[in-house]
This record gives C-alpha cells, structure tokens and sequence, in this order.
C-alpha cells in the first residue's frame, strides 16, 4: 500500500534513489543520507504505515524481526562500540517522515555525532505512584 506524497513510498517505488542495504518482501532498508554517525541506517516496512500506533502487529513482527540481522550487519562492517535503535512517532517526538521507521545508529564514542539527553525523575514518583501508573497502562492495553 503505497502513498503517493510518502517520502518512502516513493524510494519504495524507485522514483526516488537510495542507497539499499537490505530488502525482502516485507521490509526495506537503506542508509539515512544524514549519516548521523556512518552507517545510520533506516529500516521500514513495505507496507505503508504512518506510525507505531497504527502498525498491525504482522507488519512490526516482520519490521522488527530484520532488525538485528540489519544492526549486526552494520557491526560487523564498521565496528561500532555500540548501537542505537530510535523510532520518533508524531511531531513533538520529531518524526519527520510520517511512514513508520527505526532508525539504527551505530556508535563510535564522544563526539561521534548523536547525542540523547534523558532527566531522570526518579524521586518524583513512589513505588505507589509506579504501581498505580503501570495499572493504568495494563487496564488499557487489556481492555
């Protein structure tokens, strides 16, 4: 399912050029021309799907499967120190290209060109506070 003002659905299609690292029939990937740090790499579904919220769960067995394979791959080329698996969803979590995708980006140490800043707000909640947010979660997911 192919949308026609999707970025990636145009790579997909081969209107636009890109540089493949690995396909089969279910997904796609292909180096981010940002290059972040060298061999980032986007890894997406062949089916059209905006976000994480609206992926049925065959479409992100089969994305999230490949997804080692891919990252290995890449660690074995470049010898990466670590690796970073990212996935924005919606604007304010600067998705930028509205077809799900996984960014994978290899790590090379200090000043390698990624960056994440967490705050940890580990006294602001009690383990009350923890066990009644993970209920609400739970009663959701379940109903």
């Amino acid at each position: 399912m192919s949308h026609n003002d999707c970025i990636f659905c145009k790579i997909l299609d081969g209107e636009i050029p890109s540089a493949k690292v690995y396909e089969d029939e279910f997904v796609y990937a292909f180096l981010d021309i940002s290059q972040v740090t060298k061999g980032h790499t986007l890894v997406i579904p062949k089916t059209h799907t905006k976000n994480i919220y609206e992926t049925p769960p065959e479409v992100a067995r089969e994305l999230f499967a490949r997804v080692p394979k891919i990252a290995s791959g890449i660690k074995d080329v470049y010898k990466p120190i670590g690796m970073n698996l990212l996935n924005n969803n919606e604007e304010p979590a600067d998705q930028s290209v509205f077809h799900l995708h996984i960014h994978v980006i290899p790590r090379y140490g200090d000043g390698d060109g990624y960056s994440s800043n967490w705050t940890v707000h580990t006294d602001n909640y009690s383990s009350e506070d923890l066990q009644q947010m993970a209920k609400e979660i739970k009663d959701t997911i379940e109903s």
